[in-house]
């Protein structure tokens, strides 16, 4: 059985949620439908006409890609002009292309976790925040015989999680009181005669990002036909989500040490290193992309050195008068997530049921080359 192209992308977003882009960040479907049957889906860094000619030759009905083919506005489309013929190509042989940028940067599990592991780094905090997830208290009414089933329930959604604590819930013992309609056909009692039921009012805590998966698998497991449950928000803040992370190494090593690491971590030829090879690195920021405006965040966070790609003149100065080194491997180092969005996504697939395969582009997308 394959997957339709709709199902492809709610799995997708199960990783990478489109609230968590930065605001006016290109994402979501871009060209082409998703009204189909997907056989085959290729993951890329970036859209280029020898990727678009990879989708073709393998069947990749979509492509999933990390940078916008659409990123500056088109005033025109002429298929005589390049941007104009990579769209032509796109759709003469309908490939769909999806987008996923800094919801994936952003994501636990996407962009820069994987960057932050590839380095080694441990006790990961976020660089810069981006979205709070919203917490809400749920109350739910539910009798004695199915707490257990309804609670094992809603912690298998993702309810119950406070701090490092899973499972976490309260439990009060009471009677409910209810009178079933004619017409209706109620667990407990009889319509036209009241009813006094040995119940438990459950309470636990969810977070916005899962509340309706809580709530389908809370009404699922809750043999009443009409089930009594509250949810209001709460005054406190749930997890963070953001771009960058921040760790620390093992082991201090030199920047010169460090700069070794990086290149073979993420598979590049050659590094562009701020700061005195021989000083000693432990606490490392990493951001995906572009990172010239985040030096600040880093030196902030009390990072040694920040790994990032697009790092401009003047910004290597004020890094470096500032103190704060740098690592910068390119942009292309985001090729880190082809593999890694690939083999997520095809194992939700396999999980699903689904025959629909998920490959990792092989076309190197690096546009500079050393002399």
């Amino acid at each position: 059985m394959l997957a339709r192209g709709e199902t492809v992308i709610q799995l997708m977003e199960q990783l990478a949620p489109k609230h968590y882009a930065v605001p006016d960040d290109r994402i979501g479907l871009q060209i082409g439908s998703l009204r189909k049957e997907i056989r085959k889906a290729l993951v890329t860094l970036d859209v280029t006409p020898a990727v678009v000619e990879e989708a073709v030759r393998i069947g990749a009905e979509l492509i999933l890609a990390h940078h916008a083919p659409l990123y500056r506005p088109l005033k025109h489309l002429q298929t005589d002009t390049p941007e104009g013929a990579l769209m032509a190509s796109l759709i003469k042989n309908d490939i769909a292309v999806y987008v996923a940028h800094t919801n994936l940067d952003t994501a636990d599990g996407g962009m820069n976790d994987w960057m932050a592991e590839a380095l080694g780094l441990e006790g990961r905090g976020v660089l810069e925040e981006v979205h709070t997830d919203k917490l809400f208290k749920l109350a739910v009414f539910v009798p004695i015989s199915h707490q257990d089933a309804v609670r094992d329930a809603m912690f298998q959604a993702g309810a119950g999680w406070i701090g490092n604590y899973s499972r976490c819930s309260f439990n009060i013992e009471g009677t409910g009181t209810f009178l079933p309609s004619e017409g209706t056909n109620p667990y407990l009692g009889k319509p036209g005669k009241l009813e006094r039921a040995a119940e438990v009012r459950i309470e636990t805590v969810v977070p916005h990002s899962v509340h309706r998966k809580v709530i389908q698998a809370m009404l699922k497991a809750h043999p009443y036909e009409e089930v009594a449950y509250d949810l209001y928000p709460m005054d406190l803040k749930g997890r963070t989500f953001g771009l960058g992370r921040v760790g620390v190494l093992p082991q201090p090593e030199t920047l010169d040490a460090f700069a070794e690491r990086v290149k073979s971590a993420f598979d590049v030829p050659f590094v562009r290193i701020v700061g005195d090879g021989s000083r000693s690195i432990r606490k490392v920021a990493v951001l995906g992309g572009s990172g010239s405006r985040y030096i600040r965040h880093a030196k902030f966070a009390g990072a040694d050195v920040l790994v990032t790609g697009d790092i401009d003149y003047h910004t290597a100065h004020d890094a470096d008068a500032m103190g704060l080194a740098i690592v910068d491997p390119g942009h292309n180092a985001e090729k880190i997530m082809k593999p890694k969005t690939a083999q997520w996504l095809e194992e939700r697939l396999r999980e699903k049921g689904y025959a629909t395969e998920v490959i990792a582009s092989c076309i190197n997308t690096e546009p500079f080359k050393l002399r």
